[in-house]
């Protein structure tokens, strides 16, 4: 499918998806949540590609939120449709594939971009990125996971402040809460998410892949049945040659190289 507001190209291992709408702030329409779907469909299907980056075009955003033109012409029927549930897919796609997704936030990252972000496995902010969930100010709430990744991110009561009030926090203030794990200068962030992508992309496959299993899935089970869990998944690796060259290469002191099997 060729795309008309997504780029894609990979640096190496690592996979690079940008929104191209930088003249709307890269705002979220429905044609390019079926394109950024599609990107990642792809990534996640590439057998050389072993992490993802997730960005915006341009220095203003991430991206800025639905698009408010579309979004007026949304109602309760539109949103049984089966196309609504593309967003929902495309959020599925990111916190749950097997490979780990980086958002790079340069500027901001609102409502459905911020919710996009929140599936990403990791989040790293530009000194000017700004993050929030303002849909209360349009008479909606975040319709994409947003209240629910947002809470098991940074607590209950945080993220009730910010979906209730529509608060938009910047990139240090992020930080603190957690909601992204590093800030750094708008001209060091490419640099920063790569950096992070190549020491993920680095790391065994089945293993990345169950420790994201323990601790997406875990936190919606009591301990002792998330404890229980995280056995079984420790007791399934053990028998990867994952396993058996990674503990090897300790022992031999040598490089590892995981191959995913």
């Amino acid at each position: 499918m060729d795309k008309q507001y997504v780029l894609q190209r990979k640096d190496g291992e690592i996979a690079i998806i940008t929104i191209n709408r930088p003249e709307v702030r890269n705002a979220l329409n429905a044609q390019v949540k079926l394109e950024c779907l599609r990107a990642v469909q792809e990534v996640d299907a590439d057998p050389e590609v072993r992490a993802v980056i997730l960005t915006g075009a341009g220095d203003r955003a991430f991206a800025a939120g639905s698009d408010i033109a579309e979004l007026q012409q949304r109602n309760t029927v539109s949103e049984v449709l089966p196309q609504a549930s593309v967003n929902r897919a495309l959020a599925h796609l990111l916190e749950n594939m097997p490979k780990p997704t980086v958002a790079a936030i340069n500027g901001f990252a609102l409502g459905a971009g911020c919710e996009l972000a929140l599936a990403c496995t990791f989040r790293i902010a530009s000194e000017s990125a700004r993050l929030g969930l303002p849909e209360i100010n349009l008479g909606i709430i975040p319709g994409n996971g947003g209240t629910q990744r947002l809470t098991r991110l940074v607590g209950k009561g945080r993220a009730l402040q910010m979906v209730l009030t529509g608060e938009i926090v910047e990139a240090q203030e992020a930080y603190r809460m957690g909601l992204v794990s590093q800030v750094v200068p708008a001209d060091k962030l490419l640099e920063s998410a790569l950096e992070l992508a190549r020491q993920l992309a680095g790391k065994p496959p089945l293993a990345l892949l169950a420790a994201k299993q323990a601790i997406n899935l875990g936190s919606e089970m009591g301990l002792a049945t998330g404890i229980d869990y995280e056995a079984k998944l420790f007791a399934i690796l053990c028998g990867t040659s994952d396993k058996t060259e990674g503990v090897s290469a300790f022992l031999e002191k040598r490089q590892a190289i995981f191959r995913g099997e």
